[in-house]
């Protein structure tokens, strides 16, 4: 009884060495394989070749499908719940937005709503490159690129307004936009740094 445990212990032990000297003899077939056949080489390339582009394509796939489900995702919420357009509203509707947004951020997993919080305050902000600028600032990273992507997908009326004043006239179109969609005497326009 008392040689069974010591016999195992030896197949064990012949095992493992077995299994090492294999990994061995493979390693050092495949490194003479790689340095002295050009075939092997060309094979290999190939195969690094071809996972590099699998792996692309599955990194295109899954960028796909994020930007498809936060469009959804952001569709759906502003159909429920629409930004305020009302000029009187927008303080309230930014504050409250920045705080649910700032709340929502702090707790892990809530990325996608607080981002559409953030990307709700941002629409009503009169000046939202410098907006978006704090926001790369303290937001979390993950938010952040939510936010952009949302800005991407449906970009709100004042960023769609400096996008298109800043490409045809530098930052006096765009001071002058952004005084028009902002609805009053100028408040935040002469702040643009181009």
């Amino acid at each position: 009884m008392s040689q069974q445990p010591g016999s195992i212990a030896r197949i064990l032990a012949v095992t493992g060495l077995t299994a090492t000297v294999a990994i061995a003899g493979y390693a050092a077939y495949f490194d003479y394989q790689r340095r002295n056949n050009p075939d092997f080489r060309k094979s290999l390339k190939r195969k690094l070749k071809k996972h590099a582009e699998e792996e692309k394509q599955a990194k295109e796939r899954a960028k796909q499908q994020k930007l498809a489900h936060v469009g959804e995702y952001l569709t759906a919420e502003l159909a429920k719940d629409p930004v305020s357009t009302d000029p009187t509203q927008r303080e309230a509707v930014f504050t409250s937005n920045v705080e649910l947004g700032e709340r929502l951020a702090s707790v892990a997993g809530n990325e996608l709503e607080s981002a559409l919080k953030f990307y709700k305050a941002l629409s009503v902000y009169p000046n939202p490159a410098d907006l978006l600028g704090i926001y790369q600032r303290s937001v979390p990273e993950a938010v952040y690129e939510y936010i952009v992507l949302m800005i991407a997908i449906m970009p709100p009326v004042n960023v769609s307004t400096f996008l298109s004043g800043g490409a045809q006239g530098g930052p006096a179109a765009v001071a002058q936009a952004m005084a028009g969609q902002a609805g009053n005497t100028g408040a935040g326009v002469g702040e643009i740094d181009e």
